[in-house]
């Protein structure tokens, strides 16, 4: 099967930097866009970043300027460099990623168990 671990998460002050990492394992054939999402306590799970299997990028408005999301796609992997950060960034991070599968060729929509980002002083 194939699953998605997020990593590096943690705490951090405000104006601090944390970069996550989201690994893919498993029986992969190949691996589409991949994106960073985040949930606050009592608020619906929103987009961060979304990068495409060439490339291309976008941000949420909040985050633009502050985060960067690339992909190592020898690894399999996928970052988010996130700098200035602030109280209003914590949340659970999660990782998204669709992938087909070498054993069916079917592509689907693959979820991490998410880390937590906590913003204070």
């Amino acid at each position: 099967q194939v699953q998605l671990v997020e990593s590096g998460g943690g705490l951090v002050q405000p104006g601090g930097s944390l970069r996550l990492s989201c690994a893919a394992s498993g029986t992969i054939f190949g691996i589409y866009a991949m994106g960073w999402y985040r949930q606050a306590p009592g608020q619906q799970r929103e987009l961060v970043a979304r990068i495409t299997s060439g490339g291309s990028t976008n941000y949420a408005d909040s985050v633009k300027g502050r985060f960067t999301i690339s992909r190592d796609n020898t690894k399999n992997t996928m970052y988010l460099q996130m700098n200035s950060l602030k109280p209003e960034d914590t949340a659970v991070y999660y990782c998204n990623a669709g992938i087909s599968d070498y054993r069916t060729y079917r592509t689907s929509d693959y979820w991490g168990q998410g880390t937590q980002v906590t913003v204070s002083s």
